[in-house]
């Protein structure tokens, strides 16, 4: 029998990626106030908040997984101050063309989601890999998240090897130097310092085991 995620899943999974990042603020204000402008915590939480009253106001408005999808790019594009707004907002729009107007989602297509919304967020950010940016944690995952589709595994081991793979890139940045962003001004002294963006896009794959991964 063919394993799907359903809207309500990825309802719980946007709940739940705020709640995170909520509850993270000050670690994301704090890895970006030494490479950034301190603000990618108060930003986040601006903007999922936002996400959270919209879901609550229209909470039957999203019939299918593409509508909802939408809703949140939007609403972030709208609320998220600096580079997060654009970037997290190119992620979700790109994952909602991708998901269509359907009600559940397949594994594979949810690697189609995810690779879609890595793809928009390199695009609008103009950015690539080892350039200490969101797309260092982002690609191993959805790479991962890719081949376990091939496989046969399950939605949740997908998901937990994406999630590892997420894990290891954010973790990467801390070696590398930045050459993207505000970072990028601080040179050699960025080394040693983790991504906050990689650090955010970790925790939608950290979030997701326990809700699109709720076999």
């Amino acid at each position: 029998m063919r394993q799907e995620i359903t809207l309500a899943q990825f309802r719980r999974w946007i709940v739940r990626y705020a709640d995170r990042i909520i509850e993270q603020e000050t670690y994301l204000a704090a890895l970006d106030a030494a490479i950034g402008d301190g603000d990618h915590g108060s930003n986040m939480v601006h903007g999922m908040t936002k996400v959270l009253d919209r879901l609550d106001h229209d909470a039957s408005s999203e019939q299918d997984v593409g509508a909802l999808l939408r809703t949140v790019a939007m609403t972030l594009i709208s609320n998220i101050g600096g580079a997060a707004g654009p970037l997290y907002g190119a992620f979700f729009l790109r994952a909602a063309k991708a998901a269509g107007n359907q009600p559940a989602i397949t594994l594979a297509q949810l690697a189609h989601m995810f690779h879609s919304g890595f793809d928009g967020v390199q695009q609008r950010g103009k950015a690539e890999l080892n350039e200490k940016t969101m797309l260092d944690a982002l690609y191993p995952a959805v790479v991962a998240l890719d081949e376990a589709a091939t496989t046969g595994a399950t939605v949740r081991a997908a998901l937990i090897l994406a999630q590892q793979a997420a894990e290891a890139g954010m973790k990467q940045t801390i070696l590398l130097q930045a050459s993207k962003g505000r970072a990028s001004y601080l040179g050699p002294r960025s080394i040693g310092h983790q991504d906050p963006g990689a650090t955010s896009s970790y925790y939608l794959f950290e979030t997701a085991v326990p809700t699109l991964g709720n076999d």
